[in-house]
């Protein structure tokens, strides 16, 4: 009967255990959805930004004067930067 007891006491420690383990990993469960809804968001911000910047620079190729190849430069940096923050977050997606 003791041997029973024991066994009982084990198994409802091991129970215990468990429980903790699974709300602990629920816990975790959420902050990484909230850093994945976050990490999206960003995407569709810099994907936003980068698209603005795509047509500024389009409409400065169009322009084609040579004051603006600064410009233009600075643009193609910025937007490099932009993808580069992109495929981090990408990176943290996956």
């Amino acid at each position: 009967m003791q041997d029973l007891r024991e066994q009982i006491k084990k198994v409802n420690e091991k129970l215990q255990a468990l429980l903790k383990a699974y709300q602990s990993l629920q816990k975790e469960n959420q902050l990484l959805k909230l850093e994945l809804s976050e990490a999206r968001n960003n995407v569709q911000e810099h994907t936003k930004t980068i698209e603005i910047l795509t047509q500024e620079i389009e409409i400065l190729k169009v322009s084609g004067n040579s004051s603006n190849n600064e410009i233009k430069k600075e643009f193609e940096k910025r937007i490099n930067q932009y993808i580069a923050e992109i495929d981090r977050c990408l990176a943290l997606i996956n």
